[in-house]
């Protein structure tokens, strides 16, 4: 069975526009599975440790035939492959990819919690993802259009 998820882009080291758009490059090469679209490349502040570049951001679409953690697996390769470093939570990196939604499947685990946990409450996610799934409910039944309009237009700043 295919599956629609949204993943997540960030990044704020090493030519940022580049390590997103390379990503959705890796992304698209993802076994059993095809990206279906992505948002344009946003810029925003950077969360928790403020003394550190913005980021650039974006969402992706993918249709995919693997599981949830399998999935989460490739994205890790894929940040590992673009030098990604785990030193601090909400630190500066080269790559972020947080898979976001996974169909409407509702998880909680150690390894993976879907819908992710911060989804609702990031203007960087939010906006991007209004862009392209304008329509889309959230496994709680919110609708994405209700919490585009949280977000201070100078939260974020579309950049193409």
């Amino acid at each position: 069975m295919k599956y629609t998820t949204y993943i997540g882009l960030g990044s704020n080291l090493d030519n940022p526009i580049k390590q997103v758009n390379d990503a959705l490059d890796a992304l698209a090469d993802l076994p059993d599975t095809t990206l279906v679209n992505h948002a344009s490349l946003y810029q925003s502040a950077a969360m928790g440790n403020m003394d550190q570049p913005h980021y650039i951001n974006s969402v992706a679409e993918l249709a995919t035939h693997l599981q949830p953690e399998d999935l989460l697996t490739e994205l890790q390769g894929i940040e590992n492959q673009q030098g990604r470093v785990r030193e601090e939570r909400w630190g500066p990196r080269t790559l972020d990819l947080d898979l976001l939604l996974y169909g409407d499947v509702v998880l909680e685990s150690e390894q993976l919690t879907l819908p992710h946990y911060g989804l609702k409450q990031r203007a960087f996610v939010v906006v991007p993802l209004a862009e392209i799934a304008p329509d889309l409910l959230l496994p709680d039944g919110t609708a994405l259009a209700e919490l585009t309009g949280l977000f201070a237009s100078d939260d974020l700043r579309r950049l193409c």
